[in-house]
């Protein structure tokens, strides 16, 4: 697919003699808006994992802008412009917010070692403008005033936010997001669908996103793709996909599609 951001062909991953994900192929287009879905265990943030590096693909590829990732270790994923969140929030809760997003900028900083070590001016310019960078993410993010908090006394919901900070503090041309409305009230859910809305129309972000929340899903994504026991089941627009009987039966089981 000529205007394919991110793409697996065959991308598989199995644990002894189980398969986690089975030969999904499968296409994020650059600018878009993509949901993954599934039920639980369906495999979707092992999927995730192997598209950030943390897990090595059994068989298959990630190709990601024209060049082959697969089997690249984390930070290589990062440099090259994916950044991503975590289902269970991985903050480094002893920093401040304003430390944690500046740790997502690491692999764009220029200064080495030793300018570090001697605090030479450039280093000192470097570090004065991504801390003027992370504090102008926080604001976007929802967290202005907090740069000071430390990571665990933050609220739930603006955890989540830090966490998005972050990962725009890589410089990502894709974001993948996991589960990040998941513990947040009505409100914030609503709130956060909007914003997913702003990284790609405002920042021109590609977005990928898994999420139980169909609301969310149905309101935001351009296309949605269906896992279940690791394999893709189905694909489409929110409009195919909320009438596609194999993905009502994943989710519901046969008789619902019986009666629907």
């Amino acid at each position: 697919m000529a205007d394919a951001l991110l793409q697996t062909v065959l991308l598989r991953k199995e644990f002894g003699g189980l398969v986690a994900v089975d030969d999904v192929d499968f296409v994020v287009p650059d600018g878009a808006i993509v949901s993954l879905i599934g039920p639980n265990g369906a495999g979707k943030t092992t999927f995730f994992n192997m598209l950030t590096g943390v897990y090595k693909p059994t068989s298959g590829s990630v190709v990601f802008a024209d060049e082959d990732l697969t089997g690249k270790p984390p930070h290589a994923y990062t440099q090259r412009g994916i950044g991503r969140t975590f289902q269970n929030i991985r903050l480094f809760q002893n920093m401040t917010a304003l430390e944690n997003v500046l740790v997502g900028m690491h692999a764009r900083l220029k200064g080495n070692l030793a300018e570090a070590i001697l605090h030479t001016r450039r280093v000192k310019r470097e570090e004065a403008a991504a801390r003027d960078r992370a504090r102008g993410l926080l604001d976007y993010c929802g967290l202005r005033g907090k740069g000071a908090v430390i990571g665990r006394n933050l609220s739930y919901g603006d955890q989540r936010r830090l966490e998005v900070a972050r990962a725009l503090a890589t410089e990502p041309r894709l974001v993948l997001l996991d589960e990040p409305t998941a513990g947040m009230n009505p409100q914030e859910t609503a709130e956060f669908t909007t914003f997913v809305g702003r990284l790609r129309d405002e920042r021109g972000l590609t977005v990928l996103l898994i999420e139980h929340d169909m609301r969310v899903v149905m309101g935001v994504s351009d296309r949605v793709t269906v896992l279940d026991y690791g394999e893709k089941i189905a694909e489409g627009t929110p409009g195919e996909i909320q009438s596609n009987e194999r993905v009502i039966e994943a989710y519901l089981g046969s008789a619902a599609v019986a009666t629907s």
